[in-house]
């Protein structure tokens, strides 16, 4: 009898040490024509597709993707909002890896670690984001950790966002020249731009009488702001970047650049099609796309009368302020919390720093210009990253060039913008906007709390109006003209993270920074060594590699 016990301690000891499961993707990517807004160009394909394809895993799933850069350029992907915790290694931005060169291959390895919900990956070279290298990042629950909604009966995924019919080479010459890539042309769906009454449009989607799906939507534009709704249904939001939402139900749905969602639209009208429309927001002379929502066996076109968006004035920011106050955490569902694990109780802790960060527009040398706190990034020859691990970044580049207040006038310094950054501080960052456009940020290896936005200017009295119970947990937020917004979090995770403007030409030119996230005791339990497969460039390609770190 004790051999049995025993043999089945060793049978359960196993199982419970063993490895999370791993999926592995190999990916070609090339250039091909594509047509989002029916004008041909040179888009970025993977496997041949645009959008390119989907990672469709689980919670704390080994995620292995296998590129192969077929281009004639550098190439660099990330992985917006999976935390990659101890991981900045790969995190895919210029400052921490470098360039898969074109006609080679490099192996990304990660671990979407106590997460859930819609994310999307994308190019972070040139302004190769303007011409595809994109697609969904789904990540469920597993199966013994229970979903607060009905398994619906399909998933669709939507990555929209507004399009430039100038080629993405042409975009960048337009930067480097000093001058603005402008207004965009339109708004794709899934690659396609759709008009009313196209008689010879596909369906986008098809939805059978009485079930309900989940639509998976992202924007994965450069600088637009979108509503989308869809005609004669309504959409109960219940996923908001990586945190199920309390379930409340919206007619439409402001996305800002950079974000995604989840919603549950129920197939409850007659068996016809009908149209999802996305449109632009906060622009003066705004545009929309349209796409097919067939039900099976319906035989009726769409109607022609598409559901009227929210107002696109002063009025449609305070909609759209109102529309983000509604959105709060749904604190009784059980899923993947944010690290380390406690750290939703954020109300209760207390700030150790406050950072605020006020972006402007320069001219610099005749040239256009983007920064943060009167610092415009610029890209140094070797990852910063690199130049940090080998012991060479002070001399190098200056950190905190960025002081933790905006300072007063409209002076630029362009360089490297690293941020130093105490390892497990609780952080507040006030993102203010002085401009008449609006913003939107993201920050890499973090999920944080959007605890506040309001119109004004910021002042520590505003702290009484912080959701401090159950604001979402996301990786990006949105700051509205002359506004300012919130966000507070935990700096847990060692590396170096991008902190950036998603409005890509803005951050193109300069606004953007990195924190870097030191642990003292270098650490395995804090970070990973670098791996031993990482490609070197620059000043660093024939130095010895530092002692690894120790530890478990």
């Amino acid at each position: 009898m004790g051999k049995i016990f025993v043999a089945l301690f060793l049978c359960l000891s196993a199982v419970a040490m063993a490895e999370d499961p791993y999926l592995f993707f190999d990916w070609k990517v090339t250039y091909g024509t594509i047509a989002p807004l029916g004008v041909p160009q040179q888009g970025i394909l993977i496997n041949g597709q645009f959008p390119g394809p989907k990672i469709n895993c689980t919670s704390n799933n080994n995620i292995v993707v296998n590129v192969f850069n077929q281009l004639d350029e550098p190439l660099i992907l990330t992985w917006a909002g999976i935390q990659q915790r101890k991981n900045s290694w790969q995190d895919g931005t210029p400052a921490t890896m470098c360039p898969i060169l074109p006609g080679t291959n490099y192996t990304y390895r990660f671990q979407v670690k106590d997460q859930i919900g819609s994310y999307f990956y994308f190019p972070t070279t040139a302004l190769h984001r303007a011409a595809g290298g994109l697609g969904m990042i789904q990540i469920h629950s597993r199966e013994l950790i229970p979903v607060p909604f009905d398994n619906p009966a399909d998933e669709f995924s939507v990555l929209l966002g507004d399009w430039y019919n100038k080629g993405h080479k042409t975009l960048k010459k337009i930067l480097d020249s000093g001058h603005s890539i402008g207004r965009p042309d339109g708004i794709q769906i899934n690659g396609k731009s759709g008009k009313v009454g196209d008689k010879d449009a596909q369906p986008l989607f098809t939805m059978e009488a009485g079930k309900t799906y989940r639509y998976r939507v992202c924007n994965v534009g450069l600088r637009t702001s979108v509503n989308f709704r869809l005609q004669g249904h309504t959409l109960k939001l219940v996923e908001l970047e990586g945190s199920h939402t309390v379930q409340n139900v919206y007619d439409s749905i402001d996305l800002h650049v950079g974000q995604c969602l989840s919603v549950l639209v129920t197939a409850n009208q007659a068996p016809k099609d009908y149209y999802f429309v996305a449109s632009s927001r906060f622009l003066k002379q705004g545009f929309s796309s349209v796409a097919i929502i067939r039900y099976a066996n319906g035989k009726a076109p769409a109607s022609p009368e598409l559901p009227a968006p929210p107002p696109d004035n002063t009025a449609g920011i305070a909609w759209s302020v109102n529309q983000f106050r509604s959105f709060r955490w749904n604190l009784t569902a059980s899923a993947a919390r944010p690290n380390p694990q406690g750290s939703y109780h954020y109300g209760k802790i207390n700030i150790t720093r406050t950072i605020k960060i006020a972006n402007s527009r320069y001219v610099n040398n005749g040239k256009l210009r983007f920064g943060i706190n009167g610092v415009s990034h610029s890209e140094h020859e070797t990852p910063l990253k690199l130049l940090e691990y080998f012991g060479i970044a002070d001399s190098s580049f200056t950190y905190d060039l960025v002081k933790d207040e905006p300072p007063q006038g409209n002076n630029v310094i362009v360089g490297p913008s690293v941020v130093n950054a105490t390892f497990r501080n609780f952080v507040e960052i006030v993102f203010e906007n002085r401009e008449k456009t609006i913003q939107t940020y993201h920050l890499d290896g973090y999920s944080f709390f959007a605890v506040g936005i309001e119109p004004g200017t910021w002042t520590p009295e505003k702290r009484k109006n912080y959701n401090l119970l159950d604001a979402v947990s996301r990786h990006t937020i949105h700051v509205y003209p002359n506004s300012w917004a919130a966000i507070m979090t935990t700096l847990d995770n060692a590396g170096m993270w991008n902190l950036r403007s998603d409005m890509w030409e803005r951050a193109y030119l300069g606004q953007q920074l990195y924190l870097s996230v030191l642990s003292p005791a270098r650490s395995l339990r804090d970070e990973y060594n670098i791996p031993e497969t990482q490609v070197l460039c620059g000043a660093v390609v024939d130095m010895p590699k530092p002692t690894p770190y120790a530890g478990t």
